[in-house]
């Protein structure tokens, strides 16, 4: 089944509805997600703007990168190991 993915200002939409008083159950309903997909991004974005939820998934997304990077390196560096290693 795939997944559909969000984007920062839908899921800050949703929860402003969800904050203005419409029930989890139906704004979920009405949206296409479960109800406990709601309370996640309530409780991983609640009180946040939309600007700060914009600069989050930036950060998450340097952050992925860069662990990329470092275990590229890593494997970099372990190959250079065994090949120093080795005896000519």
């Amino acid at each position: 089944m795939k997944t559909r993915r969000y984007s920062e200002a839908q899921v800050f939409r949703i929860l402003k509805e969800v904050d203005s008083g419409v029930l989890v159950v139906n704004a979920a309903r009405e949206h296409g997600v479960s109800p406990a997909t709601i309370h996640r991004w309530k409780s991983k974005y609640g009180g946040m703007t939309l600007s700060e939820l914009k600069r989050l998934k930036a950060l998450e997304e340097e952050n992925a990168r860069l662990k990329r990077i470092v275990a590229q390196q890593a494997l970099d560096n372990e190959l250079l190991r065994e090949i120093n290693a080795k005896k000519w």
